[in-house]
């Protein structure tokens, strides 16, 4: 699943328009469409989407032993 479908499911779980969502994390709606479109929002602003969202964002690589990186 990519970023944009990820963004996009979120938005419908906690019921927001993109509209709404880009004024909340401080962008146009026009900037915030061709972020999602390219998939090229920064790690800080994905940090600021989850907490606008009321969730966490997690991106990282978890080996079998538990080890996060």
């Amino acid at each position: 699943m990519n970023l944009e479908t990820k963004i996009k499911m979120a938005m419908t779980f906690k019921n927001i328009s993109q509209s709404k969502l880009a004024e909340l994390v401080g962008t146009s709606p026009q900037n915030f469409n061709k972020k999602l479109k390219r998939q090229t929002f920064s790690p800080e602003e994905l940090e600021k989407i989850a907490d606008v969202l009321g969730a966490k964002f997690q991106c990282y690589f978890e080996f079998e032993d538990g080890t996060k990186i």
